[in-house]
């Protein structure tokens, strides 16, 4: 009798326990996906917010170069995602800059 009344509190755990294995796998193969992509080049965050771009990469570490000629290195693991360069933020800056050129040849 106490199995049936106990059987619905099972059944919750279980599904429970199963979609929170389910986006830990997830998470877990975008992190290996993003460390398969690596290469030399691209600008990454850390894991500690650090801004770097990748001078060289072995299987467990990556060279960081986090100002010019000040290179570090770091594992793998440390590496938090990718930086994806904005264009449109380069296109915005020159048309500002031509806005204020123009409105200072007026006076």
């Amino acid at each position: 009798m106490e199995i049936v009344t106990l059987l619905p509190l099972f059944i919750i755990l279980g599904a429970f326990m199963f979609f929170a294995s389910r986006r830990q796998r997830k998470a877990m193969q975008a992190t290996i996906d993003l460390h398969e992509s690596l290469s030399i080049g691209d600008r990454v965050h850390t894991t500690s917010g650090l801004q770097a771009t990748i001078t060289a990469i072995t299987d467990d570490t990556v060279d960081l170069e986090i100002a010019p000629g000040v290179v570090t290195t770091w594992m793998k693991l440390a590496i938090r995602d990718k930086i994806e360069p904005d264009f449109d933020t380069e296109s915005a800056a020159t048309e500002i800059t031509d806005s204020d050129t123009s409105n200072d040849q007026g006076r």
